[in-house]
């Protein structure tokens, strides 16, 4: 136990003292956090007003159009011409010349600007006007524009997740499939990124004829062990720093912007208006807490609503579990190849799983419920990214229970595995491998 000590601490230690390792340690929760709080951040970076001239040949628009956030309007009783001179100027942004024939051709419309369009105030504009000319149509035809507005109804359905004790609260899918597809991503590229460490790692010590002397001290077995182990923790402990670091800097960024992170729950607002009973003053508040949540807000809610303790020992299970299983052949393929190219034919196997998680993350994300989701969930090659995508959903107990005793299970058996590869292999020079060949090497007692 001793020898595999030292081993463990040679492996982790050679590659925490690495650059490269302390530059994707600090890089990670600064992506991570980007990622929640970079949209609103860029938004307020953007947020500068957008000065828009209007040319109204057929004097029908102009007071369809009224000031925005960002969308400033300034009506002309001037010609085309005239504007785009005043554009030149840089009095404004972007003139829109609305021409006589205009209502009969909507297509003459004209935005001119000197740089890129705006595509917001674009789009604001082309919503205003498609507006307008729905209504002159309703008008001519002898159609009351009010009677088909009233008639017009925008549906938000309000998710709500329910306990077994019947408490209620704001269910937010969107957060949810997010935060799957993130936590699944990222197992995949630990096991890989660490389990080809692994890999690599003993090949250069195959090819150096370093493991020559090596194992003249310890036995094959506890130089995969040691290998195996030392490159898992250093994977663990950049993991744990990006948890703690990413926490600090979202509570950080929004202790110093809370306007940023601005967010009233749905459920807080049905409260009030059940106690007035005022089905009009509760649709007026919703839809006002609406036009004041951010996006990063939003985000941060959904957040919340997650168990994370329950998601972080997840991560560390199905990262450890799923590690250990991939680690353990990738370290067999290692021992039995002379040079990089040759793990080609042998990487392939191994790796399907992965990859066909990978690509079944999309689905697993539509349904996390249904059959395939489960199956895919319990096998032990597979569990550990489509595990991770469906515990944001909630995973029944005795689907964890399976998926952790059946990877557990995994782990032994592809240790077993590798390590009757790995004692022969490791000494073996020379000599082309094939599946064949394997196959004695696990049958030698």
């Amino acid at each position: 136990m001793n020898k595999i000590r030292i081993i463990i601490k040679r492996e982790y230690l050679s590659r925490v003292k690495k650059r490269s390792f302390i530059v994707m340690t600090i890089l990670g929760p600064i992506l991570l956090a980007a990622l929640m709080i970079g949209p609103a951040v860029i938004a307020i970076m953007s947020d500068s007003d957008y000065e828009v001239a209007i040319v109204d040949d057929t004097n029908m628009f102009y007071d369809a159009f009224s000031d925005t956030r960002n969308v400033k309007y300034t009506h002309l009783q001037t010609d085309v011409d005239s504007a785009l001179e005043l554009m030149r100027g840089d009095k404004f942004d972007a003139v829109l010349h609305i021409p006589e024939i205009a209502f009969q051709a909507p297509s003459s419309l004209r935005l001119f600007s000197l740089k890129s369009v705006n595509f917001n105030a674009k789009s604001q504009m082309e919503s205003v006007l498609k507006n307008e000319y729905e209504s002159l149509k309703l008008t001519i035809a002898g159609i009351d524009p009010e009677v088909l507005m009233a008639v017009e109804t925008r549906i938000n359905i309000n998710a709500v997740r329910m306990d077994k004790d019947g408490l209620e609260k704001t269910d937010y899918p969107e957060v949810s499939m997010g935060l799957g597809f993130v936590s699944g991503l990222l197992i995949y590229m630990f096991i890989f990124l660490f389990g080809s460490q692994v890999l690599r790692g003993v090949l250069e010590e195959k090819t150096s004829r370093i493991v020559e002397i090596i194992v003249s001290s310890v036995k094959p077995f506890q130089l995969m062990m040691g290998k195996v182990i030392g490159i898992g923790l250093v994977g663990l402990t950049q993991f744990l720093i990006w948890v703690v670091l990413t926490f600090a800097i979202v509570g950080g960024v929004r202790t110093a912007f809370p306007k940023l992170f601005q967010f009233t729950p749905t459920e807080q607002v049905h409260i009030t208006a059940s106690q007035s009973l005022n089905a009009e003053e509760l649709q007026r508040q919703m839809e006002t807490v609406q036009m004041q949540n951010t996006t990063a807000g939003q985000i941060l809610e959904g957040l919340q609503a997650i168990n994370f303790p329950v998601m972080i020992l997840s991560f560390l299970f199905y990262f450890i579990g799923g590690y250990l299983l991939y680690a353990a052949l990738f370290a067999a393929i290692g021992s039995a190849v002379d040079n990089e190219a040759d793990t080609q034919q042998f990487m392939l196997p191994v790796t399907i799983p992965l990859l066909f998680s990978i690509v079944m993350m999309q689905t697993i994300i539509q349904n996390p419920s249904g059959p395939v989701a489960f199956w895919l969930s319990i096998i032990p090659l597979t569990s550990p990214v489509i595990m991770m995508i469906r515990i944001p959903f909630g995973v029944p107990f005795i689907d964890l229970a399976i998926s952790a005793v059946l990877l557990i299970l995994g782990f032994i058996f592809t240790t077993w595995l590798a390590a009757k590869i790995y004692r022969t292999g490791i000494l073996m020079y020379g000599k082309k491998i094939d599946y064949a060949e394997l196959w004695k090497w696990i049958r030698y007692r």
